[in-house]
């Protein structure tokens, strides 16, 4: 077992810290980072809980692996280029076996995202995950939730609802006969993809972007709210994967896209004459107004801290 705090961080999270924009990394009292000229900085923080953000019996490497790749899909929504996270960790005890398998999934997720590992902190309490992530874009590229406007479409990457199923496989409160299904869905959960080079993309071509993490139609609420506009979404133009459609009804399937939140995909809105990138489907429209409509309304229309 680890003996002190320092020989925790040393033994477990020095030397994922290497990239193109790191100085100085994990060591000091402060990281530093080069900003590339023309650059504006994006930074933000999120934190998970055990029993809110994740089981207590996932794994540790899954732990990890999730929480940086939430992070990192803020950056995806700003159009951000990657640059570094800091990670602060509180732990019940320095399990070394825990920390080597947590160190694993930080290392990959680090490496597969383009954020090194530069500083942060450890403390002891109940278990929780901060990652802050930092990334750049050009001076005045930057994606926004506030710039849709009447007659964009609304537009999603991926296939939402996924993840909300993964995790019901996982509370064991869905049965999934077919292990490569069940094993499929599951990992939406447990190893989502922040859609960062997609956000890259689009800053250059959509009017607002946000990532869905709470849930599609709460999300979309947050970009009607910030861009002064109502949406409307149409149910029956989600884009629902094979996987989710075997496991359960249409009805479900919608319900979980609409509402279930976790998916880390790019909901966003384009100029009507404006090319649908290739994994993106139109779900809806921008028009004048404000709020968000659907012709399906799932019993919760997002996920809430404060009222879950």
């Amino acid at each position: 077992m680890t003996s002190s705090e320092f020989e925790l961080i040393q033994h477990y999270f020095t030397g994922l810290g290497e990239g193109a924009a790191v100085r100085l990394g994990v060591g000091d009292d402060a990281a530093v980072l080069q900003v590339p000229e023309g650059h504006v900085l994006q930074i933000s923080t999120d934190t998970a809980l055990e029993g809110a953000h994740f089981l207590a019996n996932l794994p540790a490497a899954d732990i990890a692996y999730r929480s940086v790749m939430a992070a990192a899909s803020d950056l995806a929504a700003m159009g951000a280029v990657p640059m570094a996270s800091l990670l602060s960790l509180t732990l019940p005890k320095a399990d070394s076996a825990w920390l080597r398998d947590f160190s694993t999934g930080l290392g990959a997720v680090c490496t597969e995202t383009g954020l090194p590992l530069v500083g942060g902190d450890t403390t002891r309490g109940p278990l929780a995950i901060t990652v802050t992530v930092m990334g750049s874009t050009p001076t005045d590229q930057f994606m926004t939730r506030s710039g849709a406007e009447s007659g964009d479409r609304l537009c999603v990457s991926g296939t939402p609802g996924d993840a909300a199923a993964g995790l019901e496989i996982l509370k064991g409160d869905l049965s999934v006969a077919d292990a490569s299904i069940s094993a499929v869905l599951a990992a939406r959960f447990t190893r989502p993809v922040a859609r960062l080079i997609l956000g890259q993309t689009l800053r250059d071509i959509a009017s607002a972007c946000i990532d869905i993490s709470d849930g599609l139609l709460a999300d979309a609420g947050h970009l009607a709210t910030c861009s002064g506009v109502a949406i409307e979404v149409d149910s029956n133009l989600l884009p629902l994967s094979d996987a989710l459609c075997s496991v359960v009804d249409m009805q479900q399937a919608k319900d979980w896209a609409l509402a279930g939140g976790d998916d880390y995909e790019l909901l966003f809105t384009l100029p009507c004459d404006t090319p649908l990138p290739v994994g993106c489907t139109q779900i809806g429209r921008v028009v004048s107004g404000s709020g968000i409509s659907c012709d399906r309304v799932p019993e919760r229309a997002g996920y809430d801290h404060f009222t879950h």
